[in-house]
């Protein structure tokens, strides 16, 4: 037990929909800014659309931070929400040569009522509020299908 008891039922509990729309966030080992390599934060978009390609997620939007990943996805009807990510992780650590990402990811279950654009544009201006560029257009790692 790594002492949050919480934490792992929320894990044991998930919940994963085939079609549903999810906001995952997932956080490298140690908050280690790895993805501020440019080389490195294209390796984990390229498998971004490599699950796409395979239909385990359709990607709405994204934004790879130096540190996380926020990413708006559908969910495919091949793999559970948690294998997808799970997945991601597995081979951008694989094409990096190293250990990445801390275990396990937060998710957010969409709902039907949420402005799926104003979510876009949420994800997408973390670049902004982090201070990294003064213009989302300077930012390169980051994607929307709206914007």
């Amino acid at each position: 037990m790594d002492g949050k008891p919480h934490a792992q039922a929320l894990r044991r509990g998930r919940y994963s929909e085939p079609g549903r729309i999810y906001l995952i966030t997932t956080v490298t080992r140690d908050r280690t800014p790895v993805f501020r390599d440019f080389t490195a934060a294209r390796a984990l978009v390229a498998t971004l659309r490599h699950a796409q390609s395979l239909g385990h997620a359709d990607t709405l939007a994204y934004v790879v931070m130096p540190d996380h990943l926020h990413w708006l996805m559908t969910l495919g009807d091949n793999m559970s929400l948690s294998t997808v990510v799970r997945s991601v992780k597995a081979v951008t650590a694989r094409r990096l040569g190293r250990a990445l990402w801390q275990p396990g990811f937060h998710d957010h279950a969409v709902r039907r009522e949420e402005d799926l654009t104003a979510l876009a544009r949420y994800i997408a201006a973390n670049p902004l509020r982090a201070g990294l560029v003064r213009n989302l257009g300077d930012y390169p790692h980051w994607d929307a299908i709206w914007l």
